[in-house]
């Protein structure tokens, strides 16, 4: 991550490049002015988009991720891990994880999204939320992140503590697997 601190003396020594290149005051006060914009636009963004999960994929730590996560109410951890709005833009961090290079993260995030919790009234488990938000997260994972596909696969089992017999139920949950967010097959 860049500080924003080192924006605005950016943008002054880049107006001083092209000043020694021009003696146009117009195109001089036009650069500076656009990238100003564009610096502001930055700053904020960064601003606006630091929220501890986004810190936390900048360090690559699953340590990192699991205490900015631990924070956040059961009903919108998901959402935490899976949406963040910027201004009228919004953003996907597992994604970002994903193409930063911050699998660390990428895999605790899945991990946390695919874990069953619950309390006295309701259970929690982010299956659903991560297909809506991402129908196509298997083909992204193929594509950008294979090692990820096996924890993902693998958080879509539920397997019983209980062994009755010898064998233990497991609940397998592929239902968007199977079916298009129409639900179609």
């Amino acid at each position: 991550a860049i500080p924003t601190e080192f924006f605005a003396p950016f943008v002054s020594g880049a107006v001083e490049v092209v000043r020694s290149m021009t003696t146009d005051e117009a195109a001089e006060d036009g650069f500076r002015w656009s990238l100003t914009l564009i610096s502001k636009t930055l700053v904020r963004t960064i601003l606006e988009g630091s929220t501890i999960v986004m810190k936390a994929i900048n360090t690559n730590q699953e340590k990192a991720l699991v205490k900015a996560i631990s924070v956040s109410p059961r009903g919108k951890r998901a959402m935490e891990l899976l949406n963040i709005t910027v201004g009228t833009q919004s953003i996907s961090p597992l994604y970002w994880a994903i193409e930063s290079g911050s699998l660390v993260t990428a895999h605790a995030m899945i991990n946390d999204l695919l874990t069953i919790r619950a309390d006295r009234d309701n259970y929690y488990y982010g299956y659903d939320d991560l297909f809506t938000r991402h129908p196509e997260v298997i083909q992204r994972l193929c594509a950008d992140a294979s090692n990820l596909l096996w924890p993902l696969l693998d958080g879509l089992i539920w397997r019983s503590r209980v062994t009755v017999a010898g064998q233990r139920r497991v609940n397998y949950y592929v239902k968007h697997l199977m079916h298009d967010g129409g639900g179609k097959m």
